[in-house]
C-alpha cells in the first residue's frame, strides 16, 4: 500500500490539484468515474489488499488504479492479469466427437454443409451396401468434431446436441 501516511496525501493531493476546477455548490468535487471499478481501488485504500470480485474485468479496475496513480495497487492489477492470462493459456482444449452414419451419395453435401464449428475428421467404410431402388449404395460413418474450450471460470463453448447438417 502507501509507505507511510505522506504517501497517501501526496496522492490526494496530486488528485485534489488535478480537479480543483470540478465542484458543485455545496463543494464537494465531482469526479465522473465509473463506481463499480472504484469499490475495489477504495477498499484497498482501507485495508491494503486487492478483492476483485469475479464479475468484474480487472482492466476496468486497472484503469481506475492508474486514473488515481495508485502504483502499488497497479502493479497488483496488472500481476493478477497476467496470472489469469497465464492461466488461460495453460488451459488444454478438450474436443467433442460425432459419428454420423450417411449413405455415399449423402457424402458429399454433408461435410461440404457443416457449420458450427465442426470439422470433418474420418471417414470410415462399415463396408455394408444395399439396393435403394435400382442403385447399390454405400454406407459410411463420418468422424467429425468440434473444439471445447475450458477456461478457470467453466466452459464458454457448449456443443450443440447433433451437428446440423442440411440436406
Amino acid at each position: 500500500m502507501f509507505k507511510s501516511l505522506w504517501g497517501f496525501w501526496f496522492v490526494w493531493f496530486g488528485l485534489w490539484c488535478s480537479l480543483s476546477l470540478f465542484w458543485d455548490e455545496t463543494g464537494a468535487y465531482l469526479i465522473d468515474r465509473d463506481p463499480t471499478y472504484f469499490g475495489p481501488v477504495l477498499n484497498y485504500l482501507r485495508h491494503g489488499k486487492l478483492v476483485i470480485n469475479k464479475d468484474l474485468a480487472e482492466e476496468g479496475v486497472l484503469e481506475e488504479a492508474e486514473f488515481y496513480n495508485i502504483t502499488s495497487l497497479i502493479k497488483l492489477v496488472k500481476d493478477k492479469i497476467r496470472e489469469r492470462d497465464s492461466k488461460i493459456s495453460q488451459v488444454p482444449v478438450k474436443h467433442v466427437y460425432r459419428v454420423l452414419q450417411c449413405q455415399e451419395e449423402e457424402l458429399t453435401q454433408m461435410v461440404s454443409t457443416m457449420s458450427d464449428g465442426w470439422k470433418f475428421e474420418q471417414l470410415v467404410s462399415i463396408g455394408s451396401s444395399y439396393n435403394y431402388g435400382n442403385e447399390d449404395q454405400a454406407e459410411f460413418l463420418c468422424v467429425v468434431s468440434k473444439e471445447l474450450h475450458n477456461t478457470p471460470y467453466g466452459t464458454t463453448s457448449e456443443p450443440s446436441e447433433k451437428a446440423k447438417v442440411s440436406y
